[in-house]
Parts: structure tokens; sequence; C-alpha cells
């Protein structure tokens, strides 16, 4: 899987609650090193498959395969350590922590200091903590955050805490970085800044992305293919211009009366 540069792909991925299909059968691949957007109505499934895909939700049947490894049904932490990140729609920070704070709970799963050497304050842990800060501060810098290390989330500016979470996120030392609405209420300057950014995390930190997006300015300038879902199906797969001329793609975003309503213009 991995040797074909293909870093992730799901095969008939399906997820039911109750009666509800909520996605049906989703074939999926990201190449590595590529920005993917998956885009779609409200209601079209996205979130659902993203949280299939880091082990929040079991799938009711199909596969995921992350990097040759199967990782269907896996636990969050299982899926984390493989070395999949993501950010949440709704920011899911520790606001009563500290900027540094929040980016050092993303390490934990990268750490091996265990109870004996905790209690011990073994050389080797006061080491590990030296090392963690310092990288942690690192990435508060790559994310613009500087100087609002010992800022507690809470206190930080919106477009603020939407980095501080990729921060913590980039913390686990993903391959796969999964941004959730990542510029759902920012101005657009902030949406300018942020979509250089995550253009930068593919060249200079060699991840791949895979993002959720409503912005559709966002999506076309920064994917190198787009895949929509409507209903829980996948109706259209391709480049931004291939999709954003889809007249099913169309239709899903603005009805079949607007739709048929363009095509006559």
């Amino acid at each position: 899987m991995s040797a074909d540069g293909v870093l992730l792909q799901t095969d008939a991925l399906r997820k039911e609650f109750g009666g509800l299909v909520a996605v049906n059968d989703v074939d999926f691949t990201i190449p590595r090193g590529a920005i993917v957007s998956l885009i779609g109505p409200n209601g079209a499934g996205k979130t659902t498959f993203f949280n299939m895909i880091t082990g929040v939700y079991k799938p009711t049947s199909g596969r995921v395969v992350f990097d040759g490894t199967d990782v269907t049904g896996k636990p969050p932490h299982y899926v984390t350590e493989r070395g999949i990140g993501r950010t949440f729609q709704n920011i899911r920070l520790f606001k009563e922590m500290t900027a540094l704070e929040n980016v050092l709970v993303g390490m934990h799963a990268r750490l091996k200091g265990g109870i004996v050497r905790s209690i011990a304050r073994t050389p080797g842990l006061r080491r590990e903590e030296r090392e963690a800060k310092e990288r942690a501060r690192e990435l508060l810098a790559l994310c613009a955050l500087t100087g609002r290390a010992n800022r507690y989330a809470h206190s930080l500016p919106y477009g603020d805490q939407r980095r501080l979470e990729v921060a913590r996120a980039l913390a686990t030392a993903p391959k796969l970085l999964l941004l959730d609405e990542p510029t759902a209420g920012m101005n657009p300057q902030e949406t300018a800044e942020f979509t250089g950014f995550v253009q930068r995390l593919r060249t200079e930190q060699e991840l791949t992305v895979l993002l959720i997006e409503h912005d559709m300015k966002v999506v076309m300038g920064v994917s190198d293919r787009v895949t929509v879902l409507d209903y829980g199906e996948k109706i259209a797969e391709g480049t931004p211009k291939d999709v954003q001329g889809n007249a099913r793609v169309v239709e899903a975003y603005l009805g079949k009366a607007a739709a048929a309503a363009m095509a006559g213009t």
C-alpha cells in the first residue's frame, strides 16, 4: 500500500446510525504528499468520515488502511500513534492550560517517561522534558504563535486558537494531518494566511493534508484533489477545476432549480 504512493485508502467505508446511512460505501485514497479536500453540503457525512478514519467511530463495514497498516475500528490513540493527527470542527483546546501546555499534551503519545521515571525524576526524564518543551516552542513558532506560550488558551483570539489546535496536532508527529473546518469563523485576512500556512506544512514539514472546508476559495486555492460527498455518497472527485464545473456538485450545493437556472444562463 505505502509503496505505490498511497498514504491512506478506504474501501467501501460505511457508517450507519440506526436506520440512517451517514456514509455509504465510500472508496477514497490520499496520495502521499498531497493536499486533498473533502467537501459537501451540511450533513453530507464529512465529519463522520473523519471520525471513522481517526478511530472515533467504528465503521459499520468497509476498511481503512493507513501507510500499509489496517487501522479499521482501532481506537483513537492507536491511530494517532500510527501517524494521523487532527483538529476539530469545534475547537477542543484545554482552555485553562497555557498554549505551551496544550502542545505538550499533544506530545504525550511520543514521550517515553513512565511512572517509575516520573517519580524518580531521572536525568533521562528531565532531558526528555526539556527537549519536549523546546519542540513545543518550535511548533508554536511554526504556527505563528511566538510569544503566546504562557497565555491561557481561552484568552487567545479565535484565529490563534485555531492555530494552537494545529500546533497540538503537529505535536503528535503525524504523517497525515486532518483539518476539520479550519477557517470557520476566520476573517478574510486570517483565512488567506491560514491557506498559505497549510501549503507550507506540505512543503516544509513534508506533511500530507486532508481538509474539510466550506470556503471554496480555500479549497480551490490549496487542493491537489477534491472529493465531494452528498448524503453520505461520493458524487464527484477530481481536480478543483473538474469538481467546480460538475453538474451534480452544483446541484448538491444549490438545489435542482438553481442548478437548472445556471445551466440555462
